[in-house]
């Protein structure tokens, strides 16, 4: 076995250089009343002898850590990934770092990643819970300890914090209603786990259009489970299966549109023209499929940006820990797209084009 050498110490630097470490510490931190030419000693010392800053034991010091922690359900799924993005962006434009957990949907993995940010004294944390999470109790230890901490997407009902998160209740009812308003009266409906905020609002918004249509609503045509691609297929088997189709399907996330289109295509079911579809988040997979799914834009760069915001607000004491929480509601916007929108509709959109566009368009719908 190689022996591991031994590593290089800030005491190392102030000894050979005759200083206290308290100054070489100053050095590193460019603190202004240390001299350039000591500055310039410390940084030659540092690069000849691979020096590593122990930046948990510098927060053990002075207790910070300029350090934020996100958990979050997946980065491998467009939203979160690009709320991750706005969130490190802008907590980067303040000198502060983000550490990025995964619970992969677990609330077991959740506590535990709760209990491992705490221990690491990051200044703050930024959550969207796992699908199950029903207790939340597991974050007590943050509201306890006076460290800020803040919800987005996916937000407690029944606990009380700081929270950003999109009008999904708005973008259940308007989908719904666009399908309505293309003459679809028999929609399925397939959503996440009613565990789930989200899930929660966008089969409210649902609910409600339907009934201002005087639509009654049909349980044989709502499913609820996690939306993957493999239980979308079930639920299609099933949905298909039935003697009385649907006309429409609105699905909670875009992976399950997205499976429901390359089921409906390898059954020779027309979209739009047999089944219109629609899905959710505006996944770029969404607009360069065919036909394109029409979809909900739910902004995620303002999401992570207003996150960030929120939790620089409360570092900063901007907002007071006096239990007024800050509730923040960004909005969303319906994006339509030729796989719920009638070939009438779509010929009139063509009929509108330059005769180049026109001619593209013609070949889209072949």
């Amino acid at each position: 076995m190689m022996n591991r050498q031994p590593q290089y110490t800030i005491k190392d630097i102030a000894a050979e250089m005759g200083v206290s470490v308290s100054t070489v510490s100053r050095a590193l931190s460019n603190h202004p009343h240390i001299s350039e030419e000591t500055k310039v000693r410390v940084r030659e010392l540092v690069e000849k002898h691979d020096y590593r800053h122990n930046a948990l034991a510098s927060s053990l010091r002075n207790s910070r850590s300029n350090t934020i922690g996100l958990i979050l359900p997946r980065l491998s799924q467009y939203f979160p990934s690009t709320v991750a993005t706005a969130i490190q962006n802008k907590l980067h434009a303040y000198g502060y770092n983000l550490m990025i957990c995964q619970s992969n949907d677990s609330p077991a993995m959740e506590k535990e990643l709760v209990n491992v940010l705490y221990a690491s004294r990051v200044e703050g944390l930024i959550v969207s819970s796992a699908l199950h999470t029903a207790d939340f109790s597991h974050f007590n230890i943050f509201s306890k300890s006076r460290i800020p901490l803040v919800f987005y997407d996916r937000v407690p009902t029944n606990y009380d914090a700081h929270k950003v998160e999109g009008d999904d209740y708005s973008g259940g009812y308007q989908m719904t209603l666009h399908l309505l308003q293309q003459g679809c009266r028999r929609i399925a409906h397939i959503g996440g786990p009613l565990t789930c905020s989200i899930y929660q609002n966008r089969y409210k918004g649902y609910l409600n259009a339907l009934k201002e249509y005087d639509v009654l609503l049909d349980d044989d045509l709502v499913f609820f489970h996690e939306l993957t691609k493999e239980n979308a297929q079930k639920t299609c088997d099933v949905i298909f299966s039935k003697a009385a189709l649907p006309d429409a399907i609105f699905a909670c996330n875009d992976t399950t549109a997205i499976a429901v289109l390359e089921y409906a295509k390898k059954r020779h079911i027309r979209i739009p023209e047999d089944l219109m579809l629609t899905g959710y988040s505006n996944d770029p997979r969404t607009e360069i499929i065919t036909p394109a799914i029409t979809s909900v834009e739910q902004f995620p760069y303002e999401v992570g940006g207003q996150a960030a915001t929120l939790m620089m607000d409360l570092l900063q004491h901007k907002i007071e820990e006096n239990n007024n929480y800050v509730s923040i509601t960004t909005p969303v916007e319906l994006i339509k797209r030729a796989s719920s929108e009638a070939m009438e509709t779509q010929l009139l959109q063509t009929s509108q084009l330059t005769p180049s566009q026109a001619g593209k368009a013609k070949q889209s719908t072949n």
